[in-house]
């Protein structure tokens, strides 16, 4: 039997690395919100039960009643204020997951963490995902490195090479089982000062779990074509995918 997913979807960042005075999820792609994309692979998906997205605090009126309720994305249960960190806004979601806050109960099934600003999402993935996570606990969408990637000191000098073989790019979702994601948190934030007196930073959600559990995270190949918009250059690729499907 199908386990409960529920996705988090995280739109609390900025339109600065975009050069834009607006949000960069609402930035407009092909007549939509940047935000809509993601959003519509939940809602059309047979793997995501239900979503909390997450948003800017001063962002959440507007986007319950121009994004939620004009699209009718029906599986939002919650739209919630992010942190100033990526980690505060999974934390601040997973605690709202944690705490039984919406309408049905995920204790025993799993969370996917997805970044609003990834707009191709398929059901593909979420789908790979999904079986990957049920025998492995954890995984993550990600692609084998196309370049090859060095490593360097301070002053900008390569000291090393790594295997291209071994290299990939992550992208999201990443997938947890419910109880080992929120535990990880928890443990994140119980321990941020010392992490940040260690200069110890984490990243990405499959960065706790590697830190905070003796769970092995599971790579899934996905595609590369689910990019992140991040940059101008990255809205241009958007726009010219976006036109090749058509």
């Amino acid at each position: 039997m199908k386990k409960r997913c529920t996705a988090v979807v995280l739109a609390a960042g900025s339109g600065k690395r975009m050069k834009s005075s607006v949000a960069k999820q609402f930035i407009q792609l092909d007549g939509k919100p940047l935000i809509w994309y993601a959003l519509r692979a939940m809602e059309d998906s047979e793997i995501i039960d239900d979503c909390i997205l997450v948003t800017g605090e001063e962002d959440i009126p507007y986007v319950r009643r121009e994004i939620v309720g004009k699209y009718g994305f029906g599986k939002v249960d919650a739209v919630i204020a992010g942190g100033a960190e990526r980690c505060f806004s999974v934390a601040n979601a997973l605690q709202v997951i944690a705490g039984e806050k919406m309408k049905a109960a995920n204790r025993d099934g799993y969370v996917f963490i997805h970044d609003g600003a990834r707009p191709f999402l398929t059901e593909e993935i979420l789908r790979d995902t999904y079986r990957a996570v049920e025998t492995y606990h954890a995984c993550v969408a990600a692609v084998p490195s196309k370049d090859t990637v060095k490593i360097a000191d301070v002053s900008g000098f390569v000291t090393a090479t790594p295997a291209r073989e071994l290299l990939w790019s992550i992208q999201t979702p990443q997938v947890f089982e419910t109880k080992l994601i929120v535990k990880a948190y928890e443990m994140l934030l119980e321990k941020w000062d010392d992490l940040r007196e260690q200069g110890i930073v984490v990243t990405d959600d499959a960065g706790v779990v590697e830190l905070f559990s003796d769970t092995k995270v599971k790579l899934v190949t996905a595609s590369y074509g689910n990019i992140k918009i991040t940059t101008p250059e990255d809205l241009a690729i958007a726009e010219k995918l976006l036109s090749d499907m058509k």
